[in-house]
């Protein structure tokens, strides 16, 4: 699934690497969110490959919406909901399958990732240094669960959403939450989590994650709205933690230590953008109970 509003290069580029896939076991549904230029649609449309579908909505759904109609639209047993500015490494189809064939029982698959920039160059900036940091422990390919998964989320989401490969009858029953914008991946994965499924962890890299200035993400961070979306996160999970008897998990919600200190990245911004509220929101989270 391709939820479409962005660069229309970058978008381009994320098309042309799944026909470019070593295995052709796939379909790609693009769902152009109303994007105002209507150019990019027309080049998606004349892709003559029957494999490749192109809708456009009828209305503007943002982020959560279209997200939510890429789930409305799934029809095999597996999907991911690939970002618009991401690529898939020739060979992610294939491992993909093989993954599914060995953990057929797994709710979520993440593949190995690298990051690249706005120029598709590989690099390795702090922020994913530190996502590293905070997965659970081991190494090769593992299947985990439970609170020790929870936890980690917690301390650290360091899992790439467009990657994820999505085991479709989980997705069929949820929603994404369209009161979120940047954090609603993590509120589905903790449910998904939390109702006892399990996630693999596998090491081949197959998937490029684009970080760029760009990214929504990127743009609601010194304006503090993507903290205030966390906060509200994690103050659920902190309380369903402890109903549940996690207290690590529990804790680890209540300290959100790494996106506190992500948080006090973004004071600099907000200061020279001269805006009042931002710093102000952005201290609440930093040192906010």
């Amino acid at each position: 699934m391709l939820p479409f509003y962005g660069d229309p290069t970058q978008f381009m580029t994320a098309v042309k690497s799944v026909l470019a896939q070593d295995n052709p076991d796939w379909r790609l549904v693009i769902i152009d969110d109303q994007y105002p230029d209507p150019a990019p649609g027309e080049w998606a449309a004349a892709i003559e490959d029957p494999r490749v579908t192109y809708r456009r909505n009828t209305k503007n759904l943002r982020i959560s919406g279209n997200f939510n109609e890429s789930i409305r639209l799934m029809e095999n047993s597996h999907a991911i909901i690939l970002g618009c500015d991401d690529i898939l490494l020739p060979g992610f189809v294939g491992r993909a399958l093989e993954l599914i064939e060995r953990f057929p029982d797994a709710a979520l698959i993440q593949p190995g990732v690298e990051i690249i920039d706005g120029e598709d160059h590989v690099y390795s900036p702090l922020a994913d240094r530190i996502k590293a940091m905070c997965r659970p422990s081991g190494s090769g390919t593992r299947e985990v669960g439970g609170e020790e998964l929870v936890t980690s989320l917690l301390r650290g989401n360091w899992l790439y959403f467009p990657s994820l490969i999505w085991r479709v009858s989980e997705l069929k029953s949820r929603a994404f939450r369209t009161d979120l914008e940047v954090v609603q991946d993590l509120d589905m994965i903790l449910g998904i989590i939390e109702a006892d499924n399990t996630l693999v962890i596998d090491e081949q890299t197959v998937f490029q994650y684009r970080r760029h200035a760009q990214s929504l993400s990127a743009k609601r961070g010194p304006d503090g709205k993507k903290f205030i979306e966390e906060r509200a996160v994690f103050d659920a999970a902190a309380s369903r933690a402890k109903a549940r008897g996690w207290r690590r998990a529990a804790r680890a919600a209540s300290l959100r230590l790494t996106s506190r200190a992500n948080a006090l990245t973004e004071l600099p911004a907000a200061l020279r953008a001269g805006s009042g509220a931002s710093t102000r929101s952005l201290l609440r989270h930093v040192f906010g109970g």
